[in-house]
């Protein structure tokens, strides 16, 4: 297994996606975070159980296509982003909604 620098595993982790769907998965010990577009698999789950200290069985990855976007006579693109799904251990638990 690769042994990465712990700044660098701190950067791989962006964000929790917290959407309608996402949150139905959490009864299921699934988490979705937005990840470095070059992450790999198994830099993932080392971040993961690096950043929260828990036991990661599977890691899916997924790259939602381009989406086009016009504002005025402007033409665009939103930002690229890559998605990981997380799936932890039964008795493992991410506090992704602290107390205070």
């Amino acid at each position: 297994m690769l042994k990465i620098q712990p700044r660098k595993l701190i950067d791989l982790i962006k964000r929790p996606i917290l959407t309608d769907k996402s949150t139905r998965m959490l009864e299921e010990n699934q988490y979705c975070f937005s990840v470095a577009k070059s992450a790999k698999k198994s830099e993932i789950k080392q971040a993961i159980e690096y950043i929260f200290e828990v036991k990661v069985i599977k890691v899916n990855t997924l790259n939602p296509p381009l989406k086009k976007r016009t504002v005025g006579r402007f033409k665009g693109h939103k930002p690229q982003f890559k998605k990981a799904i997380i799936q932890l251990k039964p008795e493992d638990k991410i506090d992704l909604f602290p107390e205070s």
